[in-house]
């Protein structure tokens, strides 16, 4: 799947909000706010349970790398995520 395509199906599941559980949230992570290195996906199935989470990593941006943006999409389909949260912009880690 192109990078386009992942991109643009995981910000339209976004844009829906809060639609219930299962629940997954992206948060963005960089050295810089302008290159983000590192994304964490955090998934929560029930309402009050703790969140599991998982780390993609990668030199170049994750945000414009095909192959994790693609793997992204395959875990929120995989899991039925109801809902899909995204943290705006990177958080900056020092």
């Amino acid at each position: 799947m192109n990078l386009d395509k992942s991109t643009k199906r995981i910000a339209k599941r976004v844009k829906k909000g809060f639609q219930g559980y299962p629940q997954i949230s992206l948060s963005y992570f960089g050295e810089t706010a302008d290159h983000a290195s590192e994304v964490v996906v955090s998934f929560i199935a029930e309402e009050g349970e703790p969140a599991q989470e998982q780390r993609f990593s990668s030199t170049n941006d994750v945000r414009k790398d095909e192959t994790i943006q693609t793997t992204l999409l395959k875990v929120i389909e995989r899991t039925d995520a109801k809902t899909v949260l995204e943290a705006a912009g990177v958080t900056v880690i020092k």
